[in-house]
């Protein structure tokens, strides 16, 4: 057996990195697939069930990079002999993500080291408490919060690099003006500034910028080199040639003795300076998740006992009873048991409108509740709860790499070796062919060369537009459950959409009632206290309008249910029958003067019914599954965006023609059965068609596994979510609009930043190798070339975060679909 496993990995920043880790994990034994994504940092393996993560870690840090790895130290209450402590390091040990587990009985503690990227502290208390003991404190290991500590390394490190780069900078360009010159050979000799100059710079080297020297030397180990090498190889080329300039200038030939120490020290001190704010951009993409993150309440006030303690969110247990104020955050999922209050549950549906909730209905946790206080039965917990789930959904789509990464990380993994090949012949050329002194041409010219080159662009440039364009979806409500879909969604030309719970709201209702004789709530009253002895949809939906307008159903006497035309019964001493048009015809009932009104009813896909009292007519019914709100704009917009529409549906064909004529569609194919929609949409890819299919039922789920990217509704069945590429958490059609909008702004933003990622290299290596001097005298500084390559990498970061600018091209309903939340909170359970 497989299993998948996602692991954080840490120091990462080019496309070589990615390869050098993918290979390496490749390699050991027991993996099966390894996928690494620069954006998320983080690695997915396909492993085979009992591999040992230590030796997946181990060759992590063998490749030069640290993976990141959580400790907790975990107080068990129940433990007294040897085969409690057996039973909780099994309970904990078999879950996935756990590295290693100890538990110590003297101490009563759990020493657990685990993946953040895969296991949660919740997770492992549950696992602790399916083992009978309770987990009641934790202390978190020193790893936590190691996205800060990068942060504040990198800060200290720039600081400390500047403060000595400054001075050496200083005292080069003294040594080069004209009224400086003297009075810097009045304090000291030419090699005595040199050797203030090599003091100053070797701390920024080799302390500084200590990691290029680390990861470099791992690239070269494992003969992969990446962008670290090319800064380390660049920057001690500068420094010992300044070295030995230095030490042994008899060696070099005349004029060419000169020192490049303020050149080393610059490098790496740009250098540094981009990748902290890389970091910090980095840590924009992100951005969504984290905001879902702080939905996460810290804490819960459940009951224990008869009293009410305050507990860590992560020590409730399914089955508590927990109670929420006004003004405060559900903490988890769960069912009301008592109370009555109105909760904002915008973070799921996107509705603003804050919704009523009372006994037996669903709360989910991050939502809030608003004026009244509330008890609920926590019924999932940890990583089960729907908000946990969302999170999940939104990580694993931004791991996932679209198949114009995978095309990027051929190139990238042949582009360095590529790039010291050129600095080789660099220098080759403009020491054979150059003037005098050409040992200083080919020199300078073969350090832009290492330092120009970016390869961290090119590896920065899908994920980074993926994860904003992901986390921008999460905020509209359109949740990427594969990252490829992405970029598939905006190439797509054609677009199926089933009709019931699709284009149509998905359950019957009251759309007309027109009176013929007599008053309207008395009779719809009449005619609904009917309904509700039968069982047809059509009968529910009569009985509902009823319900909603706050009318009394009277009693009802001598029903009886005539198959095939309709129902009769005796309320308050009138005879009532309700049916179909041979119905009335059957009962001698003349409905001549309202046939014309029902066949136009018929017309626009509605089931129409008369109600006759006495044998008199009183009233035309019209029963329909209406359109969504927003269908017809929806269908209109993508019309617009170039797109085709076409309708896909089990129903009837006239049914089905009189909704696509409603919404605007061309296109139907009717009375087809659920395996056929699969095969109408391969027969709709067999002539070229790129197919988004959008459904939301069982019945649906073979046509979004077939279809170039699956479109489930959110309110729908959970098979079909689950079949989906894409979900749209509202139920609403403009969701779809506001999808493919924000794909091919994505897949724009990825196109820009490769354009921008090789354009650049494309560009500036050959004017770095020199290119320009012949014609120009121009030759490119290294120091100028370290900051072109920061730059190029902050470019293709910032181009991405704009994403988190785009705005919705149609606003959805803020109309609230029933059931929908319930819907959701199952199908993101599922």
């Amino acid at each position: 057996m497989t299993q998948q496993l996602s692991i954080g990995i840490k120091g990462m920043n080019c496309a070589s990195c990615v390869g050098r880790v993918e290979r390496a994990l490749k390699q050991q034994q027991g993996v099966l697939n390894a996928n690494v994504n620069l954006g998320t940092e983080k690695a997915t393996l396909e492993i085979e069930e009992g591999t040992p993560l230590e030796d997946v870690l181990k060759a992590v840090k063998e490749s030069g990079y640290e993976p990141d790895v959580d400790s907790a130290d975990i107080v068990i209450s129940g433990m007294n002999c040897a085969s409690c402590v057996g039973r909780v390091e099994r309970s904990i040990r078999q879950l996935r993500g756990v590295v290693e587990a100890n538990v110590n009985l003297a101490t009563e503690k759990a020493t657990v080291r685990y993946l953040p990227s895969e296991l949660s502290l919740p997770r492992i208390h549950e696992a602790i408490a399916a083992a009978g003991y309770e987990a009641l404190h934790t202390a978190a290991g020193a790893q936590s919060g190691v996205e800060d500590h990068e942060l504040v390394t990198l800060r200290r490190k720039v600081l400390f690099a500047a403060a000595f780069t400054i001075p050496v900078v200083v005292i080069a360009m003294g040594k080069m003006l004209p009224g400086l010159e003297q009075l810097y050979m009045g304090v000291m000799s030419h090699r005595g500034w040199m050797a203030v100059e090599w003091l100053l710079t070797t701390p920024v080297l080799f302390y500084a910028g200590a990691r290029f020297y680390r990861a470099g030397f791992a690239e070269l180990k494992y003969r992969s080199p990446g962008m670290n090498s090319l800064v380390m190889i660049g920057a001690s080329a500068a420094y010992f040639y300044s070295v030995f300039a230095l030490l042994l200038p008899e060696l070099f030939p005349e004029g060419t003795a000169v020192s490049y120490f303020e050149a080393a020290a610059v490098i790496v001190t740009l250098i540094l300076l981009g990748r902290y704010f890389e970091h910090i951009a980095k840590g924009r993409t992100s951005q969504a998740i984290k905001k879902l993150l702080q939905l996460q309440a810290k804490t819960a006030r459940v009951l224990r006992d008869g009293d009410i303690v305050k507990i860590p969110v992560e020590a409730v247990a399914p089955g508590d009873l927990v109670l929420v104020r006004p003004g405060d955050r559900v903490p988890l999922d769960g069912t009301v048991v008592e109370g009555r209050s109105y909760v904002d549950e915008s973070m799921i549906t996107g509705e603003p409108v804050p919704v009523i909730k009372e006994k037996d209905a669903e709360v989910v946790g991050g939502t809030v509740n608003k004026n009244g206080a509330l008890t609920f039965r926590a019924t999932r917990v940890g990583d089960d709860t729907v908000l946990s789930q969302i999170i999940r959904m939104v990580e694993s789509a931004q791991a996932e790499k679209p198949p114009i990464q995978q095309l990027a990380d051929k190139i990238a993994s042949v582009f360095v070796p590529l790039v010291l090949l050129l600095a080789a012949i660099t220098f080759a050329v403009w020491y054979s062919f150059g003037p005098e002194p050409a040992l200083s041409f080919a020199f300078v010219t073969t350090v832009s060369v290492l330092l120009i080159a970016c390869p961290c662009a090119m590896g920065l440039a899908t994920p980074t537009a993926v994860m904003v364009g992901t986390g921008k979806g999460a905020e509209m409500g359109v949740l990427f459950r594969k990252g490829a879909a992405l970029e598939t969604l905006a190439k797509m030309n054609t677009v199926v959409l089933d009709k019931t719970g699709t284009l149509t709201r998905g359950r019957p209702e009251l759309t007309d009632f027109d009176v013929v004789v007599g008053e309207h709530d008395q009779l719809l009253a009449a005619v609904a206290a009917v309904e509700a002895k039968s069982e047809h949809p059509i009968a529910e939906a009569i009985v509902r309008a009823a319900k909603e307008q706050g009318l009394v159903l009277s009693a009802v006497e001598s029903f009886n249910a005539v198959p095939g035309y309709g129902v009769e019964a005796v309320v308050e001493s009138q005879r009532i029958d309700i049916g179909a048009d041979r119905y009335m015809r059957k009962l001698g009932v003349d409905i001549g003067a309202a046939e014309a009104r029902a066949m136009r009813l018929a017309e626009q896909s509605k089931s129409p019914l008369y109600v006759a009292v006495n044998g008199e007519l009183a009233a035309v019914v019209a029963v329909a599954d209406p359109l969504k709100a927003g269908s017809r704009e929806a269908i209109s917009a993508l019309k617009h965006m170039g797109l085709e529409v076409a309708m896909l549906t089990g129903d009837n064909r006239a049914t089905a023609q009189a909704i696509a004529r409603e919404v605007g569609i061309d296109r139907v194919v009717a009375e087809v059965l659920p395996d056929q929609k699969a095969s109408e949409v391969k027969r709709l890819q067999s002539e070229g068609k790129q197919v988004a299919f959008v459904g939301d039922g069982i019945n649906d789920a073979p046509a979004l596994a077939q279809a170039d990217v699956g479109i489930a509704i959110g309110t729908g069945t959970d098979i079909a979510i689950e079949a989906g590429d894409v979900v749209l958490m509202r139920g609403d059609l403009r969701g779809i609009v506001n999808a493919a909008a924000l794909s091919k702004r994505t897949h724009h933003t990825i196109l820009g930043n490769f354009a921008w990622a090789y354009g650049y290299n494309v560009l500036l290596i050959p004017i770095a190798a020199g290119l320009l001097f012949p014609f120009f005298g121009f030759l490119l500084n290294p120091m100028l070339a370290a900051g072109a390559m920061s730059l190029s990498s902050i470019f293709v970061l910032t181009n991405s975060l704009r994403l988190r600018r785009f705005q919705p091209h149609l606003q959805e309903s803020v109309q609230r679909e029933d059931a929908g939340a319930a819907h959701v909170q199952q199908a993101m359970h599922s």
